[in-house]
């Protein structure tokens, strides 16, 4: 009677090589449950990573390989970050202010700023630092790679021609 049973529940039902070989163990409805279970927790918690991501995928493989990408980008980001944190703290804490030379010019002067150490930004802020003075660059010659440097000519504002 036994193998009849469980050949009628083999021929009705998608799962039933898993039902048939944990009946004769005994165990078959828990750990089916449990399975049940475990693929459901999973597939909450691929939709909670997709929704974290902003990933479009449907296949797990895809939400996978969007999660890793935003990872990635992530990791860019801070290391932008510590990066523009490092360049701000370094002129207060550590490295020595730019060493700034002026010569005086026929018409108007020539000025050398060097620092050893250079950040995004500090162009713009030595630039700026002209401004405030009155004055007005006419030429300049910059290199911002790993050291700055900046040779301007510049003249006062109020300065006629």
């Amino acid at each position: 009677a036994w193998i009849y049973s469980s050949f009628l529940l083999s021929l009705s039902s998608p799962l039933s090589p898993y039902l048939i070989c944990r009946e004769k163990k005994g165990e078959g409805d828990r750990e089916m449950v449990s399975r049940e279970h475990k693929r459901a927790a999973l597939h909450e918690k691929l939709q909670i990573l997709r929704s974290l991501t902003n990933s479009h995928a449907l296949r797990k493989s895809s939400i996978i390989v969007d999660a890793s990408k935003y990872i990635k980008e992530l990791k860019h980001k801070v290391e932008r970050l510590n990066q523009e944190i490092a360049c701000t703290q370094k002129p207060v804490d550590k490295s020595p202010l730019p060493e700034v030379t002026v010569e005086t010019l026929e018409k108007g002067y020539l000025i050398h700023v060097f620092s050893e150490k250079s950040c995004p930004g500090l162009l713009v802020s030595v630039l700026e630092v002209f401004e405030d003075l009155g004055l007005n660059v006419l030429e300049a010659k910059a290199s911002c790679t790993d050291t700055f440097r900046l040779q301007a000519i510049g003249r006062d504002v109020r300065q006629g021609d």
